[in-house]
């Protein structure tokens, strides 16, 4: 069964144990889960990749009676294809004290996965596409009036703009701005772009682009000419995830109509013209199948990094040398 993203109150999990979310609209999915696990039982949250790797384990884990609770939340992060076989078996088991959220980025028509919650009734898929920059206003001027913010209309346009159709960057921002206004202080265009990521670090964008575009001998200048902090760490990791994405998006484009520069052209948002040489660099250099586990090895290093801060400088610029190297998509 289909459901549109504005549908989701529809769901009942004692009706459909299985639901699928997808798409690229992340903030969009995180808001949508907690409001389907909100005031239920035991969650239990995997990656596909763990599951996959130890799937002995995840079964006895899910099919264990709990204690204390009637219902069981399953939360598959990171999903595909490769979760098909899983799904299936759990399926034919008919437990119904299971509740199972499946998180996925894209999936095409023909995705056995997606046909699979797509046609049966018990199963509910949900596509979430990127916010337009209109609903993104609302989101801001709807959560602005439920805080009692006072921000002009200027800085309001150049905070969604800035955030370039990312609703979970847009509300990271947002909950900046409260916190920065429940201290008593106003918001300015000043502060604002002190306040939030809006100014970034000029020398971690370039870095992450370099890194992207696999021009090693750039990186270790940035690299030896740059004294970055652990603080700064969080931030390249975070420019890096903004910056994959798009990228994944650009190489998914690049893939169907072999022409890089109607790949650049119909970019959204548009690419601008000082960015663009690099970015076909970094589409020529990376295949879609080759960003995503770039991706995950990013959210991999992002917990090393908050695990053992002291160790972050060490531990990003692993992951840069690791991953500038042209042999990468080999």
């Amino acid at each position: 069964m289909i459901l549109k993203s504005y549908e989701i109150k529809k769901i009942d999990s004692k009706k459909n144990n299985f639901v699928l979310f997808y798409g690229k609209n992340e903030g969009y999915k995180d808001e949508a889960i907690k409001f389907l696990i909100q005031n239920k039982g035991e969650i239990l949250k995997y990656d596909e990749k763990e599951i996959l790797e130890n799937q002995e384990n995840f079964f006895e884990s899910i099919f264990s009676k709990s204690l204390f609770e009637n219902e069981k939340i399953i939360i598959i992060k990171r999903a595909s294809n490769k979760i098909f076989e899983i799904i299936n078996e759990i399926n034919e088991k008919n437990v119904d004290d299971l509740f199972i959220i499946v998180n996925a980025e894209n999936l095409e028509k023909k995705s056995k996965l997606r046909s699979l919650f797509e046609k049966d009734k018990k199963f509910v898929c949900v596509p979430f596409y990127p916010d337009n920059e209109q609903v993104l206003s609302k989101l801001t001027y709807d959560f602005l009036k439920e805080k009692k913010i006072s921000m002009s209309p200027l800085n309001i346009n150049t905070i969604v703009n800035k955030c370039n159709g990312d609703r979970e960057a847009l509300i990271n921002e947002l909950q900046k701005i409260e916190c920065f206004v429940k201290k008593g202080k106003k918001i300015t265009s000043e502060n604002l772009q002190k306040l939030t990521n809006l100014n970034e670090n000029h020398s971690i964008s370039l870095l992450v682009d370099n890194c992207l575009a696999k021009n090693k001998k750039k990186i270790i200048g940035i690299l030896n000419e740059n004294n970055f902090t652990n603080e700064d760490c969080i931030m390249i990791t975070r420019s890096f995830l903004v910056k994959a994405k798009k990228l994944l998006a650009l190489t998914k484009t690049f893939e169907t109509n072999k022409n890089i520069d109607l790949t650049i052209s119909s970019a959204k948002p548009p690419i601008f013209w000082k960015e663009k040489e690099i970015t076909k660099q970094q589409i020529y250099k990376w295949k879609p199948k080759n960003i995503k586990q770039l991706i995950y090895a990013l959210s991999e290093t992002e917990l090393q990094i908050k695990k053992n801060i002291n160790n972050s400088i060490n531990l990003i610029t692993d992951f840069i040398l690791s991953h500038s190297s042209a042999e990468t998509n080999n």
